[in-house]
């Protein structure tokens, strides 16, 4: 089984400059609700940060002092059970924001699952920045809207769906999370393990495995690698999502 090492790398901040204006990502997160002639108070307050696969962006529990906007590459995010065991609640890619709606401390880890950068800007300047650029306040309000959506869909997806229909919905789901990489026509790419899959369906990874076998003997899918698989009959597998036999 294909597994990405984890790697005893925090964030490496040596960097201390970036170029907002030039970023590949800023089209499709917050920052591109941000005025040409305004990049450069954004520019100010971010740090970008390099993450190697399996180094830590967020811990459980540490203070929650930044906000994170993903650049590029794929983050896991998860929160570990009193007796070790995790759960992901979803995976992050670039235009992403991340650690803003949090307390004191942060409920949640972030990981990269992959060479992954970012951009961290201090939680009170960014809030700062928040009451002075009413577009970027409207912008977060509708993104926040959207998770609200995607948090109901996932909590009916893994009370109410059936293994193989939690298996094709996020098959379906996976290309619309990270559109600064567009694959091929019903290409999926999947960075994730099987069993960070597995975790985040609330499966194990045997299921997952299995399912994806299934899928692939029924002509739906062809595993073109352990990262990218492609969807032979996109209804057949909109069929499975849905309950269909």
């Amino acid at each position: 089984m294909f597994e990405l090492k984890a790697l005893p790398v925090e964030c490496d901040d040596r960097l201390r400059s970036t170029d907002c204006a030039g970023c590949g990502a800023r089209m499709l997160s917050v920052c591109g609700s941000i005025e040409e002639a305004d990049l450069g108070s954004l520019d100010a307050l971010a740090d970008p940060v390099t993450l190697e696969a399996g180094a830590a962006l967020i811990r459980q529990g540490d203070a929650a002092q930044h906000v994170f906007n993903i650049t590029a590459g794929s983050v896991r995010v998860y929160k570990l059970l009193s007796d070790g065991r995790r759960q992901i609640i979803g995976f992050l890619f670039a235009g992403d924001l991340l650690g803003l709606a949090t307390g004191e401390t942060y409920v949640f880890s972030a990981e990269a699952i992959e060479p992954t950068t970012a951009c961290r800007f201090r939680k009170s300047d960014y809030r700062a920045l928040i009451r002075d650029t009413p577009a970027l306040e409207a912008v977060l309000l509708e993104r926040a809207n959207h998770e609200l959506a995607a948090a109901q869909n996932h909590m009916l997806l893994l009370g109410r769906k059936t293994a193989i229909e939690r298996v094709a919905t996020f098959l379906l789901d996976q290309p619309a999370h990270d559109p600064a990489r567009p694959s091929l026509t019903d290409h999926i790419r999947l960075p994730m393990t099987r069993s960070e899959i597995a975790d985040y369906l609330g499966l194990t990874i045997e299921t997952v495995s299995r399912i994806l076998t299934r899928l692939k003997t029924m002509g739906v899918i062809r595993l073109l690698s352990p990262t990218e698989l492609q969807v032979r009959q996109p209804e057949r597998l909109r069929s499975l999502s849905d309950g269909g036999a």
